[in-house]
This record gives C-alpha cells, structure tokens and sequence, in this order.
C-alpha cells in the first residue's frame, strides 16, 4: 500500500509523500544511518527556523537513545538556529538510577546535544539530586513544565516492540489524561537496552520509567522521527501498514497532523519488500 509506488527509489533516498487518514505524512528513506541522520537533522532545522519565526520561544522535546545518535550529532553541529530562544525537554527516564549512572537518558542528551549547544533552558524529567524523590510528584512536576511549555517540536524514535518514548502496548492510550506518568517497561523494551548495549544484563536495566504519554507526544505542532535499524524493521512496518492500535503505539503517528519519519534501508525493509512484491 504506502510503499508500492517508490520501493525502487528509495535508495536513492528519494522522498515519498503519502495521504493517511487524510493528513500528509512524509516518509523519506536513506542508503545509510548518516545521511538518513543529517537529512532528519537538516529537516528539523528548518523547522526550527520556522517556529522561531512565530514564537518568541521555541519548546522541544528529545529522545534519548543510540538510534537518534547521527540525528543528535548532526542537529548539534547547525548554528544558524537561535538555540538560546529554545527550550529543551526530553521523553522519558529511567527510575532508580543514581545522578552519575552512565544509562541515564539526561546524560546520554547532555553529551549529545544538551551541552553542545545553548539552550535558553534544558528541563530534566529527573534532575539531579532528585532521583529519590516520589516518582509520582516528579511526573506532576514535569507535566506542569509542559503545560506551561507547549510542545512545538517532538524529535522521537520507535522501540523495537512499537512504543514511543516508553508508551508501552501494555500501557500506551491514545486518550491518556495525563502528559506525564510512571510506567512499567515491558521485558522486550529492557532486553532492547541490552541489546543496543546500554547494560551488560537484562537484571541491571530499570523495571520502571517516567515518561511523556502519547497525548503529549501529540500534541507538539511537528514531529520528527528517526528510525533505523533491522531491529526496528517489524515495528515500522506495523506503524505504518497495520492498524493504528495501541497494541502499536507508534501506530498512533498517522493521526498527527505534520510528522515526517526517516528510514534507513534496514528498517524500511519490510516495506520496501512489500513494495516489490505486491
């Protein structure tokens, strides 16, 4: 269906505009993670350069994880963006890791792009200092952030079991109250951490997380997602070709109004198989 028409210029990263739900989705698709990375950090950019051309501040929210790494570094690296008219959020952390833990999301961000470039404000889920604090008043207090700072821009990835930041199948809703809460990871999520060798055993990752839940992902004017990987080929093609159902969170994406997802060859793969045979 989506890919039929394109499946043979894709690796040319040629760019396919399809209609779902009646709303414009643009997904584009790259020979390798680099250029896949710069062109979702190029793209991002101009984004940027439009909100701020809107607003007197900008509010965007990051993922943390080493698929977003090309991405990060790229975006990290344009310096025509006003970065001190913007400010930075991110999707999800872990609970229970101490302040100077290696796994933390807020880490990973700060050595990719929280502290390369000059944010008017960066926002923790979990500041330092805090990690002890109740989860629940830690989900209030960022919710809050947010509500103060609607989200103009939310740069995602797709877990390998379709979730977006840690919107669970088990705990993902599309019509969830809240724009913050605490979530149990599924063990496919952990394992996944392991997996991109971000704790040596299933036993070392966190059981639970605080994380933004789908209505506040979208909720942001625009989203940027970033997926590559052969491990992610299954859950992209569940977004896009299978029902939108939170037994997919990422399914929800084809409801929003402007988002634009970047592939690599790897996790296009079932798509671009489909396209070829069907």
């Amino acid at each position: 269906m989506l890919f039929r028409s394109i499946c043979k210029e894709a690796k040319r990263g040629v760019v396919f505009v399809g209609l779902l739900n009646q709303r414009f989705m643009k997904i584009s698709v790259y020979d390798s993670r680099d250029s896949m990375g710069l062109a979702a950090a190029l793209a991002a950019g101009e984004i940027l350069k439009k909100l701020l051309q809107e607003h007197k501040e900008v509010n965007v929210v990051f993922a943390a994880a080493p698929s977003q790494n090309e991405f990060l570094d790229a975006l990290s690296k344009i310096q025509d963006i006003e970065w001190h008219r913007i400010n930075a959020f991110h999707l999800d952390e872990y609970i229970g890791l101490p302040s100077d833990a290696v796994q933390r999301f807020s880490r990973y961000l700060d050595e990719r792009i929280f502290k390369r470039v000059p944010f008017k404000t960066v926002n923790y889920v979990i500041p330092v200092g805090m990690e002890n604090e109740d989860p629940e008043k830690l989900a209030a207090r960022y919710e809050q952030l947010l509500k103060e700072h609607p989200l103009h821009l939310a740069c995602i990835g797709i877990g390998e079991n379709g979730h977006i930041a840690f919107n669970e199948p088990s705990v993902a809703d599309f019509d969830d109250p809240y724009l913050v809460k605490v979530v149990e990871l599924e063990e496919k999520s952990r394992q996944q951490q392991v997996n991109d060798g971000c704790f040596e055993r299933l036993d070392d990752v966190p059981t639970h997380a605080l994380t933004l839940t789908i209505p506040a992902i979208m909720n942001a004017q625009y989203i940027v997602c970033v997926v590559p990987g052969e491990r992610k080929k299954e859950a992209v093609f569940k977004t896009l070709e299978g029902a939108v159902t939170p037994e997919c969170p990422a399914s929800v994406l084809r409801r929003h109004r402007a988002v634009h997802m970047f592939l690599d060859i790897e996790s296009s793969s079932l798509l671009l198989k489909k396209g070829v045979n069907g």
